[in-house]
């Protein structure tokens, strides 16, 4: 497998097989060069010796009959050993023509390189491409012992090639394949090292890298190759204890989070149980003070302070359906700001739009321009902004009301504490409901359905009331029992009919001229009676003198056969503590005075006279002690029950 461009392996290479070869050729290219430059200074050593040589064949004596320097032709022209690495030899005249060669075809001819030959200067060996030169002049005094002084001819040139020896070639040879040699050694050698490097160095390095990549993306279940006891395989072996290390504490870890996570969750419903059990424990609280009183105005009292204390509502109102159908407020806080009182029409306002729809209507900002509301009374002064939730009060399909709650913080009714106060205003209208049915009943309990005045049973209550209170703050109280004349004729003469509606005639015409401290109560069939608190007698006799004229001036009836034409009413006054202290001694003497009205002729008023109560042909009342148990009462004293 090759090495990649980056591996350790090829890095070790290049630093260690490169360098070796460098060295190595550096090494043999210089051995080379200093042969060649040995092999080249013995050439021209050679060289020169070998023109001394030549030149010398020209003080060789000629034989007789032989041309003039024969010696040096046949010096020339020999295939003696010496000669053999000469590749050519000539002597060139001073003018540039070859006078001797070893190529008969050059002598006599023109040289093309004859200026720079025969330019003067001393002998010299030159090398160049593997042939050494030696250009020597001749002529001169050596020439003196065979020409006379004055025959010495002109000077002249010799001008020798030879080329390397065959040492020399053989030397380069063996210099050139040791240099392929070791270029295929090196190869070798780099081929073999990367090998090795590649199994031993780069391969287990690339697997451990491997692991630790994969380790950095988060496998710490991987594990390195740590066979081997070289310093990667402890490597190998120590990254895999850290890796065991790490995947244990990452498992720890995984636990704690898990842990943690339960005990996040186990937190989140302890804190949605909390606050479901504060919210269950706020709704039965509110269940529990709303059913502790069937008191209307109680009942709101209880709402309001619970809102406010538990649910930091710093307003709040409740309103109710009034009889006119419309929505008006009957309790508010905070307190004395004009709220109470106040009338909103359906569907006018938050809380008109809750009321019409039947559902919630919340403004999370109360001065947004885009929303209908009305703030008259429903927004103090100081709280101009804020939010506002308006629920509806509906109970089993019907509207009750409408309780608004505002903060003056935007958006800060959450969904949460709007289901919440949902809930408070579900159970704040069934309470309301419960009390208007106890109200209903209690006035279907307490009160003469024909004429809409108490009966006798509030009567009597009332009557012990007045009375104690009479007992101990020492007040006077009169007690008036009126009765309709002749109304049995009148059942008989024009139906039960008229005679019911004469009844509440006549009941309206006592109830609008009676004080509100007064008490009107019907007593029974066609028999009213009146307290009259703090009144003296001589007040009472006044008030049923008004009432008994008023009674006979406004009812008038066209039925004939009553006495008149119109109805009139016999009046019978008591007092106390003048005619009774008891409340049953009260009642009988009235019920005396009244008897006597009744029989002096009807249509007129009797206070109470000592002694009336014994009359034998009146018909006693229930309350009224036997008669001959009744005592006299002297004059200026006080009636005995």
């Amino acid at each position: 497998m090759p090495l990649g461009p980056d591996t350790v392996g090829r890095k070790l290479l290049w630093s260690i097989a490169l360098p070796g070869l460098v060295v190595a050729l550096l090494g043999v290219g210089h051995f080379w060069r200093e042969a060649r430059m040995a092999v080249q200074d013995a050439t021209q050593v050679e060289s020169l010796a070998l023109a001394e040589f030549v030149a010398s064949t020209f003080l060789l004596a000629n034989g007789p009959g032989a041309p003039a320097h024969g010696a040096v032709a046949e010096v020339l022209h020999s295939d003696t050993r010496l000669f053999r690495s000469v590749a050519d030899v000539r002597v060139l005249t001073l003018d540039g023509r070859v006078r001797w060669s070893r190529e008969p075809s050059e002598v006599g001819t023109q040289h093309p390189e004859a200026a720079r030959l025969t330019r003067p200067g001393p002998e010299t060996a030159r090398s160049a491409d593997g042939v050494t030169e030696v250009v020597r002049p001749l002529g001169g005094p050596e020439c003196g012992s065979c020409h006379a002084s004055g025959d010495i001819p002109g000077a002249s040139v010799l001008q020798m090639r030879m080329t390397e020896p065959a040492l020399h070639q053989q030397l380069t040879g063996v210099f050139g394949r040791a240099l392929g040699s070791m270029a295929l050694f090196a190869v070798a050698l780099a081929g073999v090292i990367a090998l090795s490097l590649h199994f031993n160095l780069t391969r287990p390095l690339r697997r451990l890298s491997s692991a630790m990549g994969r380790a950095a993306a988060g496998d710490l279940l991987v594990r390195a190759d740590a066979r081997g006891m070289d310093e990667i395989s402890r490597l190998a072996a120590a990254f895999n204890q850290m890796l065991a290390r790490l995947t244990a504490m990452k498992a720890e870890e995984i636990d704690t989070h898990r842990d943690l996570e339960l005990v996040k969750e186990k937190l989140a419903l302890k804190d949605e149980l909390e606050e479901r059990l504060r919210e269950l424990s706020l709704l039965f609280d509110v269940t529990r003070s709303l059913n502790a009183t069937l008191e209307l105005d109680e009942l709101l009292e209880a709402v309001t302070r619970l809102v406010v204390e538990r649910l930091q509502i710093p307003e709040f109102s409740i309103m109710l359906l009034n009889t006119e159908g419309s929505l008006e407020v009957r309790q508010a806080w905070p307190e004395h700001r004009g709220a109470e009182g106040l009338v909103f029409a359906l569907g006018e306002g938050a809380c008109g739009r809750a009321a019409q729809t039947h559902k919630a209507v919340y403004l999370p900002d109360v001065t947004d321009p885009t929303s209908v509301f009305a703030r008259r009374g429903l927004v103090v002064e100081a709280m101009d902004t804020g939010s506002l939730l308006a629920l509806p009060m509906v109970h089993a399909g019907s509207l009750l009301g409408v309780v608004n709650f505002q903060r003056p913080v935007v958006a800060s009714f959450s969904a949460g504490e709007i289901e919440l106060l949902t809930a408070v205003a579900d159970i704040a209208a069934a309470a309301v409901k419960n009390a208007r049915l106890h109200a209903e009943t209690v006035k279907l309990t307490m009160t003469d359905p024909l004429t809409g005045v108490p009966n006798r049973r509030h009567l009597f209550q009332r009557m012990e009331l007045e009375l104690a209170r009479a007992q101990r703050f020492g007040t006077p109280l009169a007690l008036l029992m009126v009765d309709v004349d002749h109304f049995k004729r009148l059942n008989d003469l024009a139906g039960h009919r008229v005679g019911d509606e004469t009844l509440r005639r006549v009941c309206d015409i006592l109830r609008s001229r009676v004080r509100k401290v007064d008490t009107l109560a019907r007593y029974g069939g066609e028999e009213f009676v009146i307290l009259l608190p703090q009144a003296t007698k001589n007040d009472a006799v006044d008030v049923a003198e008004k009432l008994r004229r008023a009674v006979a001036d406004t009812v008038v009836l066209t039925q004939p056969g009553l006495p008149g034409g119109h109805v009139t009413v016999s009046v019978g006054v008591a007092h106390y503590p003048t005619d009774a202290t008891s409340q049953e001694g009260l009642v009988d003497s009235a019920d005396a005075a009244l008897y006597c009205s009744k029989r002096t002729g009807r249509n007129r008023t009797t206070p109470f006279e000592l002694g009336m109560e014994i009359h034998p042909g009146r018909e006693r009342g229930p309350h009224a002690p036997p008669a001959e148990a009744a005592t006299p009462v002297p004059p200026g004293g006080i009636a005995k029950a």
